[in-house]
């Protein structure tokens, strides 16, 4: 019991650490625009790459798949912390600050769907790579329909 309590206060600890440090690393709203926008280009580069072979435009490799879906899952628990406070412009809407509690709900969905999308990718099996691309695609656009300026 006590080293659970240990751990949890480490664990407690670090992340107080890591939430400090994502909030001083941008000395100014233009570096924090610009890294979540590098967030997402990255992204949408993966998730292009799977989309042509889930529309059949290029062929199946099952590692290039997974190398690319694993990617999108990486880098989608990395934009949220340049949207803070004073980080305002770029191509995001007003609504990412006025209607955070959305918008927090909009990103986690994503971050769900695109961890299905790496899972069924590892796995190998094109349909159900097929189906959870599908509703990763969805998520994303759902939060671009909804935050992100046309």
């Amino acid at each position: 019991m006590k080293l659970q309590k240990i751990l949890l206060a480490s664990t407690a600890t670090v992340l107080a650490i890591a939430a400090g440090t994502a909030v001083a690393q941008f000395q100014k709203p233009e570096d924090a625009i610009k890294y979540r926008q590098s967030v997402f280009t990255v992204m949408s580069n993966s998730m292009a790459k799977i989309g042509a072979v889930v529309k059949g435009e290029a062929p199946y490799s099952k590692d290039e798949v997974a190398k690319n879906a694993a990617v999108v899952a990486t880098l989608s628990t990395l934009p949220w912390q340049a949207f803070g406070p004073g980080t305002e412009g770029g191509k995001a809407q007003p609504e990412i600050w006025s209607d955070n509690a959305k918008f927090k709900a909009a990103s986690e969905k994503m971050q769900l769907a695109v961890a299905d999308l790496n899972k069924a990718a590892q796995s190998g099996d094109l349909e159900s790579i097929k189906k959870t691309f599908a509703a990763a695609g969805a998520s994303c656009k759902g939060c671009h329909d909804d935050f992100k300026k046309k």
